[in-house]
Parts: structure tokens; C-alpha cells; sequence
């Protein structure tokens, strides 16, 4: 399927673009999911305002008529969102969405991902990575 580009001249150079709205469906939010997906390795998903997206996972596009209640949250709310649904495909399991914002600040279209930091306990985590440090600057002498 081809990415919903546009092109258009600037400076007498060729410029493709990338151009969602709150009518974007699936095939028009896809290049943004994937990109961000692939970046991630993470569930991600993806839908506007007006209409609903997709939901990826494990490299593949699972859903193109997907939406959730943490996406539907933020787009009624224009705020990021960290939560762990009650109901929906992600029930029980941390996301964070974000909105995503015209430029004058009206969400337009909404994006989450499984957040698995907030599985992690950080200060451990950061605890060991200082132990690791101080191990691999001893062995340097």
C-alpha cells in the first residue's frame, strides 16, 4: 500500500510530506505507527479524532480498526495519559499515550505504547548500572 505523501516544490528542490488531521484514517496515521513501532519494538497504537487507527505489535499491523479507552481518554483530554486500562486489548498492562497536536494546540490524533518502564524499578536498575561503572573503571587500573 502506498504512504499517503504529497509533493510540492521549495527552492526548486522536490519535497515529499507527511500530512495527518483529525479525519486521518489508518492508511494516513500507518508511516507515523510504524516508524515509531519499529524504533520501540513496543505494542503501539494509533488512532485520530474523528476515526479510528491501529494497533501494532511484534512488527505487523494487527488492527486497522482500532481504538482504545486510554486513546480515547486523551483525545478528549489533549493531555498524556499513564494508565493501566480496565478493559480493552491492553487491560491490566501500563501505556502511556501521548496526543498528538495541531499547531495550535488541538489534539488531532492520538499514539500509545505498552510502557514497560513503568514495570522496572528504576532505582535498582540505576543502583546496579553504578556498581557496573565503578567494576569496569576498577579493572581499567
Amino acid at each position: 500500500m502506498p504512504v499517503p505523501v504529497s509533493k510540492y516544490r521549495f527552492g526548486g528542490e522536490n519535497i515529499i510530506s507527511l500530512s495527518i488531521s483529525e479525519n486521518s484514517g489508518p492508511e494516513d496515521l500507518e508511516p507515523i505507527a510504524v516508524a515509531v513501532h519499529s524504533l520501540t519494538g513496543l505494542p503501539t497504537t494509533i488512532r485520530s479524532l474523528k476515526r479510528r487507527g491501529l494497533r501494532l505489535e511484534k512488527g505487523k499491523v494487527l488492527d486497522r480498526d482500532y481504538t482504545g479507552p486510554v486513546l480515547e481518554d486523551v483525545l478528549k483530554t489533549n493531555k498524556v495519559a499513564h494508565e493501566v486500562p480496565t478493559e480493552g486489548m491492553y487491560r491490566g498492562k501500563h501505556v502511556v499515550v501521548a496526543p498528538i497536536r495541531s499547531k495550535d494546540g488541538k489534539v488531532i490524533a492520538a499514539m500509545g505504547i505498552v510502557d514497560l518502564l513503568a514495570t522496572i524499578d528504576l532505582p535498582s536498575v540505576f543502583q546496579e548500572y553504578t556498581s557496573v561503572l565503578e567494576e569496569v573503571e576498577d579493572a581499567k587500573k
